[in-house]
C-alpha cells in the first residue's frame, strides 16, 4: 500500500483521499513511507497512561478509592491487580483512615449535641457545619489529586497510610 507524501495517510489510486495530493506510482514492491514531520510515527501522539491488568490506570483507581470512603478503599485493597500498586494502596489506606476520622468526628459531634444543654445547640450546629464542609472539601481535593496522579498526604493520616502501603 502506498502512503501520501503530504499527509501520510494510506492511498488507493492516483490521488490522496484525505488531502487530494497526486501520488506518483511507486515502483513494484516499493512503498512510500508516511511523512514523519521530524519525529518517528509512534512518537507524534501523546501517550495515555497505560492501564493495569484490571483495565484501570493507576490514577483512576486512586480516584475511585475515595468515592465511597472506606468501602471502596477496602475493595481496592482486595482487588488483585490494584493491590500490588503502591500508589493505589496508599490512596486506599488514606481513604480508609480519612473516612474513619470523618465518621469519628461525626460521632463526637453527636455526643456533644446530646450532652450539652439545649441553649448551646447553636455551637454544636456550627461545629457540625464546619465538620461537614471541611470534610467535603478535603474529600473532593483528595479525589482531584489522586486523579492527577499525585500523592497528596493529609497531615496525620498520610504518614500512616504511607506506612501501610
Amino acid at each position: 500500500m502506498a502512503f501520501c507524501k503530504n499527509c501520510g495517510s494510506p492511498v488507493e489510486g492516483k490521488f490522496c483521499g484525505k488531502c487530494g495530493t497526486p501520488v506518483a506510482a511507486a515502483a513494484a514492491g516499493q512503498q512510500a513511507a508516511p511523512a514523519s514531520y521530524g519525529q518517528p510515527q509512534e512518537q507524534q501522539y501523546a501517550a495515555a497512561p497505560a492501564p493495569q491488568a484490571g483495565g484501570l490506570s493507576e490514577n483512576v483507581a486512586g480516584l475511585l478509592c475515595y468515592v465511597a470512603g472506606f468501602i471502596t478503599g477496602i475493595v481496592f485493597l482486595s482487588m488483585a491487580p490494584h493491590n500490588q500498586s503502591k500508589f493505589v494502596r496508599f490512596h486506599a489506606w488514606q481513604s480508609i483512615f480519612f473516612s474513619g476520622a470523618w465518621i469519628g468526628l461525626w460521632i463526637v459531634n453527636t455526643i456533644l449535641g446530646m450532652i450539652l444543654p439545649w441553649a448551646l445547640m447553636i455551637i454544636v450546629s456550627l461545629l457540625s457545619l464546619v465538620v461537614w464542609l471541611g470534610g467535603m472539601v478535603v474529600w473532593i481535593l483528595l479525589m482531584v489529586k489522586a486523579s492527577q496522579g499525585q500523592k497528596w498526604q493529609l497531615p496525620v493520616i498520610g504518614p500512616m497510610a504511607e506506612k501501610q502501603a
